[in-house]
């Protein structure tokens, strides 16, 4: 297949796959907002990794009206879920009914929400330590592998299109396996995403972990309950696979949601991430206390544009014993 990547939400894993692929000699336009689409466009992406450095021409939009749709166009959605509604109404308003839409987000939902849209909907389970903290820049903390990109059709599958997106994946220097399964392993990540909200509210590192694994108990009840196939990540995989180093001398703080309270965007993706957890058990008779707290003070956080980790794990856990 002959196709141009368009990444809508081209932040720090839409960024770094975006320019991945650009390097690689694949046809990359971007969708950016704000400072980092004024930045891109003036001065070129910059991607840095451990073993360098590289500024991108890469080509940029501010909407996806100002892309031009054609055939063997592939759209990469990158933003955060409680974006990705809006984008796909701002996507439909532009792009052909056959467009190929990829989810590469955490969580479940935004396959859900491109379907109703766009009939060839794919997932993307994303495994890919990256960062985005100033505009224009963007970082990705291993190399030469810089992530594991799995593809697959939505709802199940896999076809010419998904063995094509995870060649080019390849060609980027990702790990990349056309995976019939892959929201099997999207609904496994989702476990481990569970410890983003932690980190926001008690900080990256040992003193969220306790929480996290609260929380991942929870996320595993309510799996279960529900009859949901998961394949949990194989954590030795992805420890052989990628080499994970300090870019620029400073190793990376914490994950997504972290990154959303360092920039001050005012909201994290907890709703869709904690708070999917919180949906199951409230459908299927699970108590979910420490998700739907975690959910609530993530969000708080966010809206009041706090700095992470200001609750101590003991204090956390005590409001959860209060509430139950």
């Amino acid at each position: 297949m002959t196709m141009r990547f368009i990444v809508y939400g081209a932040g720090a894993v839409g960024g770094v796959i975006g320019g991945r692929l650009f390097q690689a000699g694949h046809d990359v336009t971007l969708i950016a907002r704000g400072a980092h689409r004024t930045a891109i466009h003036d001065r070129g992406l910059v991607l840095e990794s451990p073993d360098e450095s590289v500024t991108l021409r890469i080509p940029v939009a501010g909407h996806p009206r100002e892309v031009g749709f054609g055939t063997g166009d592939v759209v990469l959605l990158g933003m955060k879920t409680q974006d990705t509604a809006e984008a796909v109404r701002a996507l439909a308003a532009s792009a052909p009914p056959d467009v190929i839409v990829t989810c590469a987000q955490n969580g479940v939902e935004n396959e859900r929400l491109a379907l109703r849209s766009f009939a060839r909907v794919y997932g993307v389970c994303v495994v890919l330590p990256a960062a985005h903290l100033r505009p224009g820049v963007v970082q990705v903390y291993s190399a030469p592998v810089g992530g594991v990109l799995d593809v697959g059709r939505y709802p199940g599958g896999t076809d010419d299109a998904a063995h094509a997106i995870a060649a080019a994946f390849r060609d980027g220097g990702f790990g990349a396996t056309p995976r019939p399964d892959v929201m099997d392993h999207k609904y496994g990540k989702l476990l481990a995403n569970l410890g983003n909200a932690a980190e926001v509210v008690c900080g990256p590192g040992e003193s969220s972990r306790r929480v996290a694994a609260l929380a991942r108990a929870e996320g595993l009840a309510c799996l279960h309950a529900a009859g949901i196939a998961f394949t949990e990540a194989d954590m030795s995989v992805y420890a052989d696979v990628l080499d994970i180093r300090p870019v620029g001398g400073r190793s990376r703080f914490g994950g997504s949601s972290v990154q959303s309270l360092q920039r001050a965007t005012g909201s994290v993706e907890a709703d869709y991430l904690n708070g999917e957890i919180v949906l199951l058990g409230r459908k299927h008779g699970v108590p979910t206390p420490v998700n739907e707290l975690l959910a609530h003070m993530a969000n708080e956080m966010a809206r009041d544009r706090r700095p992470p980790g200001l609750v101590a794990p003991e204090e956390f856990l005590a409001a959860v014993a209060a509430r139950s």
